[in-house]
């Protein structure tokens, strides 16, 4: 079985390319940086040379989009160009994946893709406003292309986690934080059943539920009395 793994350098998508190794598959990994393990490329996924990488890879088995990135704190407003990058890499960088991945695995009849959103997905953020839109964005055409493909034998499974123990949980309030490992204890199962959506942990998605439209009906009534 083979893998291709966008994000492999670090953190979840690190610890999912040992996981895989040890259970036999073949795994490739695409990131900005280089990873200790597996077959390796060093490419960014908002460069021009990331469509020719994911196409040299070949045919696969399970793709799993897990790069992301976002500043979480401070003034978003006073830089930008991040925020522009946070949907470059979240949401952007796994469409062009997909460009590629998808008509491959429809050929074949097979394959399932994994992405890695996070349940800021309905969250409005003062703080990373580009990272919950392209989180929002992300969950959101996932789950349109597995309505599409899933019919025709490719499954597309979204992940919402909450905190992940790894460098991007840089907020100093992280509730129900999880290791890496229990995340790709979360994958591992998605890679055996395929289900459309995972949502965990489940107290956290619970409070995000309730959250997000108080946050939004928040925002709309700040608006409107200015």
């Amino acid at each position: 079985m083979r893998a291709l793994i966008v994000g492999n350098s670090d953190g979840i998508g690190l610890a999912l390319t040992r996981r895989l190794l040890s259970g036999g598959w073949e795994v490739t990994g695409l990131s900005r940086s280089a990873s200790p393990l597996g077959s390796h490329q060093v490419v960014d996924v908002t460069s021009a040379a990331f469509p020719a990488a994911v196409a040299s890879v070949g045919d696969v088995d399970l793709c799993v989009y897990a790069a992301g990135t976002g500043d979480l704190l401070g003034d978003p407003a006073a830089d930008l160009a991040a925020q522009t990058r946070a949907l470059e890499v979240n949401l952007l960088g796994a469409a062009r994946t997909l460009e590629i991945v998808v008509p491959r695995m429809l050929a074949a009849g097979r394959g399932h893709i994994v992405g890695l959103s996070s349940l800021a997905d309905s969250l409005i953020s003062s703080d990373s406003p580009g990272y919950a839109a392209s989180k929002a964005g992300l969950t959101s055409y996932l789950l349109g292309l597995d309505a599409a493909l899933r019919p025709r034998g490719v499954p597309v499974t979204t992940v919402r986690f909450g905190f992940v123990d790894t460098k991007m949980a840089k907020s100093p309030v992280t509730p129900f934080i999880i290791s890496a490992e229990r995340a790709v204890d979360v994958l591992m199962r998605c890679i055996r059943t395929r289900p459309a959506v995972v949502s965990y942990p489940r107290r956290m998605a619970a409070l995000t539920g309730t959250l997000g439209p108080l946050l939004r009906a928040g925002t709309y009534l700040r608006r409107s009395k200015g």
